[in-house]
């Protein structure tokens, strides 16, 4: 049998790491037929990230074909498989994201607060539209979406969407990174280790730690807590390391990721991006410089791998994530992996149609969730927050309903008050208005 791939927003900086998760495991994983799909806007970047893809399949000597289209409806006619790697708006979006709320004093990031919030507005529509136009082309094929917030987004398309439940899922590279960097604590190789994962989208704590199938947590949380470089052992590119005292660390009895940063040391993160934003060098500034940077090296006729540079654009491990998954969806694994799926009673406390991403066991027939039970009640109380502004993010991007923008941002933790969510909602939907057509109908 051989497998169709359509991803969407194939000119994406990332592709290569697609691309090269697909050849390592072209043993098991026939993909004869890899659709990049963009927009017309993204012409010359898939040009570019195309030819790269083509020289990397001749170099590894795969029987793997790479089209490049704007037919989004010729490339999902027939796929198995579906991806998702979409920026609306492009990187100017993701800057105004992120500038506008610091001129308020507040946090401005990709996925979290209010950077998150408009990202999801603007992207929750075109995703929902893309699972209806599945649904004629290819309605057997899951969907895998990467796409930023990938929390929300899933849960959109649980709430709103046409999709079965069991044939769309999200993904992120965070738990898999976690996984990695535990293990290079450890000193051990990272297929020994598994971690039990539950909570949110990068909101999601790692509960239970083995190590060869021992539970390992306590011993492994001591050995976290006691080290001077845990923050940067556990840090990724794109978030600034910052160090638990051992006392919180052992208390919580859990495994943070990267972004509780915002949350844990919310005046830290935001000192730290005020003097960003003055010193014009907040995140997307500096992803504008190295996607130009990995662009030229992409151009560059003689590359024919994955360039490590890569790592730099904080795509790292996303091969692993994305492939891991269709891997194993397809050949029937029953693995453990950690994803964004429907909670269907997995974690208790949060409704049985939210999405929450926990450990879950990867069949033909789709993920199915560990049961996790009640959340400790030191992690619970955030998770419930955040579950809220999530739910309200979703129900004003499908509503275009100014009144729920703004009461999302209110009740973000990352927020000081009401007045200042509303300061931010209304800049930024004037800034937005171009990608936000239901708000302004």
């Amino acid at each position: 049998m051989s497998l169709k791939v359509c991803t969407i927003g194939g000119g994406s900086s990332y592709t290569p790491e697609l691309v090269d998760g697909f050849l390592k495991r072209a043993s098991t994983l026939p993909v004869s037929d890899l659709w990049l799909a963009d927009i017309e806007a993204g012409r010359e970047k898939l040009e570019i990230v195309g030819n790269l893809a083509r020289r990397m399949v001749k170099r590894a000597g795969v029987p793997m074909n790479v089209h490049l289209t704007f037919d989004l409806d010729e490339a999902l006619d027939g796929a198995d498989f579906v991806t998702t790697q979409i920026r609306v708006g492009l990187l100017d979006a993701r800057e105004k994201d992120e500038t506008i709320p610091l001129k308020h004093g507040i946090l401005g990031q990709e996925t979290n607060g209010a950077g998150g919030l408009f990202k999801a507005l603007r992207t929750i529509p075109v995703i929902l539209d893309i699972a209806e136009k599945m649904t004629q082309c290819c309605p057997d094929a899951f969907l895998v979406n990467f796409t930023n917030p990938s929390g929300m987004v899933a849960e959109a398309l649980s709430r709103y969407g046409p999709l079965a439940k069991n044939r769309f899922v999200g993904l992120c590279n965070v738990p898999i990174h976690m996984e990695k960097a535990v293990a290079k604590i450890l000193g051990i190789d990272d297929a020994r280790l598994r971690i039990d994962f539950a909570g949110l989208n990068h909101m999601v704590f790692g509960l239970r730690i083995y190590v060869d199938g021992v539970d390992k947590t306590a011993q492994t949380l001591e050995t976290i807590a006691s080290l001077d470089t845990s923050a940067s052992d556990l840090a990724v590119k794109n978030i600034v390391a910052v160090k638990y005292s051992p006392e919180f660390t052992r208390a919580l009895g859990a495994l943070l990721c990267p972004y509780h940063n915002y949350y844990y040391h919310s005046d830290t993160m935001l000192t730290e991006e005020l003097a960003e934003f003055k010193a014009g060098n907040i995140r997307a500034q500096r992803v504008k410089k190295i996607e130009k940077a990995l662009f030229a090296t992409y151009a560059n006729e003689s590359l024919d791998v994955k360039p490590k540079e890569l790592e730099e654009r904080g795509g790292a491990f996303y091969s692993d994530a994305a492939c891991r998954l269709i891997n194993s969806i397809y050949n029937d694994t029953g693995d453990i992996q950690p994803v964004d799926v429907v909670n269907d009673g997995a974690i208790f406390g949060i409704d049985r149609e939210s999405v929450v991403e926990v450990s879950s066991v990867i069949r033909r027939s789709g993920p199915r969730p560990l049961q996790v039970g009640s959340l400790p009640v030191a992690v619970n109380g955030l998770i419930q927050q955040i579950k809220s502004f999530e739910r309200l993010c979703v129900e004003a991007a499908v509503e275009g309903s100014y009144d729920k923008a703004v009461l999302a941002l209110a009740i973000n933790p990352l927020t000081p008050n009401e007045a200042v969510a509303k300061q931010v909602v209304d800049e930024l939907l004037e800034a937005h208005r171009a990608y936000l057509p239901r708000f302004f109908r």
